[in-house]
This record gives structure tokens, C-alpha cells and sequence, in this order.
């Protein structure tokens, strides 16, 4: 069924027509979260893909500070849209979707970035087999002389809790999925904060995998240096959050990390 709507989808856009509208599923099994600020260029084709990942999906668009049509667009391709009119920030737009979803799998994705569905579906596969997080493989760029901040963070997160398996694999990057479970254990408010939401699902021992790799930082169509910097900056603030709540949650400030015999109390006797 999905290979036949994607060649479909390949015939209709050959022959310059917009995509048709979609159905969302009366009783889902994937809810796919769809933040937007102004995206007119790219939602109708982020929602078209994301209504193929399965049969019995419903896209949600979180529609918040555009002034561009693009909550027009996505009602009009069927989707359900979550209207603000104000922008609610990095991150907070998957929350507010993830509390409307009523699917057991939630797959996060992002309005600027076209992923064909095909890329998609390894993440839901993932959760329907068992895993209650799947994140994106994708590193960054590691391969250089300087490795960007963000990318270092992210996989000192990840050693600290413990999953160095999972190198800079973040709640931070599109696409992800978890499970009902997940949700409901990590609760939907803290998705507005995911390097945090991924420390707490590692306390409660919640699975994880890299489900598949999609190179989201060369699709990534927004550019913007000023974009960027700013970003970088929360990203950062966000895992030293993560940092912090999980030594809190060892009992000491090396979370469980072994001081190897050093004697610090010899310090204050000088």
C-alpha cells in the first residue's frame, strides 16, 4: 500500500498537481507530531510523507506564531492543527502535540525538513517491536579538528547515563519515535525539554535504539547563522538541565562515577 501511494505521489507531482488532501485515522496507531512556524514552503509535503508511515496514522500539526497560511495548508491536507498565535519556542510544540496524540506510537518529525516516508517507517517499526525510544543515528559531524558544542554534549549525556552506544543520538533531532509507555512514564510536558526527557527515560530503564539515519543538519533548510547560534545555546542549556537533574538524581555530584581514591578532604587541611 505505501509503495503504491508513493508512486502515486511521484506521478502527481511529474504532472505538477499539489499533493491530495489526507485522512487522519479515527482510531490511530501513530500519531506523527509536526511542529510549524511558518512552513508554507514545506508542510504539505512533511504532512503528505508522514500520513504514509501506516495505515492507521493521524499527523498533528502544532501550528504556532505563523502568519504565512501554513495552519490553512495543513487543515486543508487533513491534518489535525493545533493553532497558537504566538511562537512557543524550541521544543514546546512537541509537547503540546505529543498531550493531543492518541496513537500508542508517536513519531516526532519537523515542518522545514522533507523526509520521505520510506526513512520514516524504521522508527515506528522500532517501537512495535519492543523498544520504547527510537532515535535517529544520525552524529553530527565528528570527523574534524573541532567538534561542534552540541555534538560534544550530547554524547557526554549519553556516557554519563550510562548508553555510549548511542555516540550524539538525541531526543534533541528529528525524526524520533517513542511509545505509549514512554509518554505516559516520562510525561508529555517534559518532550519540551529532551535531552531532560532523555535522562529521565534512562532512570526508569526504558529502552532505547538508533532506528535508522537520516542527515537532518544537510536537509535542515533553514540556515540562519543568528538561527543557529541561538539554538546552539539551548541545546547546550538544555543538557546541562539534563546534567544536573540526573546527579541530583545519583546522590552525589559524580553520579555514581568513582573519585578512583582521590582524597579531597586533604585540600582543606592546608
Amino acid at each position: 500500500m505505501i509503495q503504491r501511494g508513493n508512486a502515486a505521489r511521484r506521478k502527481s507531482r511529474a504532472a505538477g498537481s499539489r499533493p491530495a488532501p489526507i485522512r487522519n485515522a479515527v482510531q490511530p496507531k501513530v500519531s506523527v507530531v509536526v511542529p510549524a512556524e511558518n512552513e508554507k514552503r514545506t508542510i504539505a509535503r512533511v504532512i503528505e510523507e508522514a500520513r504514509s508511515v501506516h495505515p492507521d496514522t493521524e499527523v498533528i500539526v502544532v501550528a504556532n506564531g505563523s502568519s504565512d497560511g501554513t495552519a490553512s495548508i495543513a487543515s486543508r491536507m487533513g491534518a489535525y492543527v493545533i493553532r497558537y498565535p504566538e511562537p512557543l519556542g524550541h521544543d514546546v510544540g512537541r509537547a503540546i502535540g505529543a498531550m493531543a496524540a492518541g496513537g500508542d506510537i508517536l513519531l516526532f518529525t519537523d515542518a522545514d525538513i522533507v523526509i520521505p516516508a520510506a526513512r520514516l517507517i524504521p522508527f515506528v517499526h522500532a517501537i512495535e517491536q519492543g523498544f520504547d525510544i527510537a532515535l535517529n543515528r544520525y552524529q553530527g559531524a565528528v570527523r574534524k579538528s573541532y567538534v561542534h558544542p552540541t555534538v560534544l554534549a550530547k554524547k557526554a549525556l549519553n556516557l554519563m547515563l550510562s548508553a555510549p552506544e548511542l555516540g550524539a543520538s538525541s531526543l534533541t533531532a528529528v525524526p524520533h519515535a517513542i511509545s505509549r509507555k514512554a509518554l505516559e512514564e516520562i510525561g508529555a510536558a517534559l518532550l519540551a525539554v529532551p535531552p531532560k526527557a532523555q535522562a529521565v527515560a534512562a532512570s526508569l530503564g526504558l529502552r532505547f535504539t538508533q532506528a535508522g539515519y537520516v542527515n537532518v543538519g544537510r536537509m535542515n533548510a533553514r540556515k540562519s547563522s543568528i538561527r543557529h547560534n541561538r539554538v546552539k545555546r539551548l541545546i547546550l542549556g538544555d543538557h546541562l538541565e539534563a546534567m544536573d537533574w540526573w546527579i541530583r538524581q545519583a546522590g552525589n555530584p559524580r553520579a555514581d562515577y568513582p573519585d578512583l581514591g582521590r582524597a579531597r578532604e586533604r585540600v582543606n587541611d592546608v
